[in-house]
């Protein structure tokens, strides 16, 4: 049995009590001053910011300045003024909570919810949105090591970290040790603080050449990159970790041998997805090797696949011993899922969902963070992905996505978001519990 665990919750603010932890509860305080939503993303907190216009004219631009000074628009009215003081309460001991905290090499993290990369998604506006809302670690999605891609348009938004929370994180892929090796040492020039090794990715064009998950079928080859990479990175304290699947097919599982042999090349943490390459995203994802892994290694290994909902997260945790949980597709239009985990873990109970014009300020930071980094132009056609998760499983959604995919300039595409979050809030206060996006067709929202 755990000690007990000190939260707040908010909405019960007191003159000089203190912040013993950021509530996950989502409770809402009365109000919708500035001062009491500026850290709204800086924290797990729930501030109930009226309807969703004025979550977007005054939550959100409270929230940007905070984290990018100088960001603050003419839109955004108030005084900003200091977080409120939750009151400290304690919760009884609660069973299956992993460690508060998970190292890697020299980092220290705040907790053991990470966000799994994929490509197109996992972007810095997105890593930033996830791990305001209660995430521990977010890894980029996957950069190419090849030399003559590093300087592309693509692989430098893939590798734009500015303004994005340590450890800065960044996930490579490739065939060749030395060119794996080349593209360690450039990502640690450009501020990545942790490599991880990408042997994961069961795409097609990935495998087809015998990058990704095609890698675990050649263990002399993967071993072979795992070293010519951690020696890489050694002299600058930089620590590789490797996220692989359980094998290549159901009859050839062989994460456990690749753990053991990254383990003693240096590798200081492992990912291990409960799919094989052949199924892909298909079927069920398990976890038993991922507790073999556990039992075999003394680093920490971070269980992925499939964890959808808080009782999952607890179920995975307690079934493998994991160290972390890895959350990806689930987290896709549902960012808040690591918060609702963090509190379901560590107090029992399920949070409650929230508050509708609470979303809208999040969808509406995360898009103006996303047309900074792509330009109105592409930034537009590539938000459509995140919206259309957002609202696909919402009353009217399919229809409001129908037209948003439309719409060609980013105001109109803020004013359709907040317009169909404001029919919804009159509607729902509280966002309708949605079905967990984790299945094939998560990836395609847009």
């Amino acid at each position: 049995m755990l000690p007990a665990v000190a939260t707040s919750i908010a909405g019960q603010n007191s003159p000089g009590s203190s912040l013993t932890r950021p509530n996950t509860a989502g409770s809402l305080p009365s109000g919708n001053k500035v001062a009491d939503t500026r850290l709204t993303t800086k924290t797990v907190e729930s501030p109930y910011c009226g309807s969703a216009r004025a979550a977007s004219s005054e939550c959100s631009h409270a929230s940007i300045e905070a984290d990018y000074p100088g960001r603050r628009t003419a839109a955004a009215g108030g005084t900003l003024a200091g977080p409120p003081n939750p009151v400290a309460i304690l919760l009884p001991p609660f069973e299956a909570v992993p460690s508060p905290r998970m190292k890697i090499g020299p980092h220290v993290l705040p907790n053991a919810l990470l966000v799994a990369p994929m490509a197109g998604v996992t972007d810095r506006p997105f890593r930033q949105l996830c791990r305001r809302l209660g995430a521990g670690y977010a890894l980029s999605e996957m950069v190419t090591s090849r030399r003559d891609l590093q300087q592309s348009r693509k692989t430098s938004r893939r590798t734009d970290h500015r303004g994005e929370p340590g450890p800065v994180a960044v996930q490579i892929v490739g065939v060749d040790p030395s060119e794996m090796a080349d593209a360690a040492r450039h990502n640690i020039d450009r501020g990545a603080e942790i490599i991880d090794i990408n042997m994961g990715c069961p795409a097609k064009k990935v495998c087809s050449a015998w990058a990704g998950s095609a890698l675990m079928r050649n263990e002399p080859l993967a071993l072979a990159i795992v070293e010519a990479v951690v020696a890489a990175c050694a002299p600058h304290g930089v620590p590789v970790t490797l996220k692989m699947r359980t094998g290549w097919s159901e009859r050839e599982r062989n994460a456990l041998q690749l753990a053991r042999a990254a383990e003693s090349a240096g590798v200081a943490a492992l990912t291990i997805h409960g799919r094989t390459r052949e199924q892909g995203y298909k079927g069920a994802a398990e976890y038993d090797t991922v507790a073999a892994v556990k039992a075999a290694v003394s680093i920490p290994v971070v269980a992925n696949g499939d964890i959808d909902s808080p009782h999952k997260a607890r179920a995975v945790l307690r079934r493998t011993g994991a160290d972390a949980l890895m959350i990806g597709r689930a987290a896709q239009g549902r960012p808040w899922i690591f918060r609702e985990i963090a509190h379901y873990l560590a107090t029992g109970d399920e949070a409650p969902a929230p508050a509708t014009a609470e979303v809208a300020q999040w969808l509406h930071e995360h898009l103006l963070d996303h047309y900074a980094l792509y330009g109105e132009d592409s930034g537009v056609r590539s938000a459509r992905k995140h919206i259309g998760c957002a609202v696909r499983a919402l009353p009217g959604g399919e229809a409001f996505r129908a037209v948003m995919n439309t719409l060609t300039d980013a105001d109109a595409q803020l004013r359709a978001l907040l317009g169909f979050f404001d029919e919804l809030a009159s509607r729902h206060p509280r966002l309708p519990r949605q079905d967990a996006a984790n299945d094939a067709q998560a990836l395609q929202c847009a």
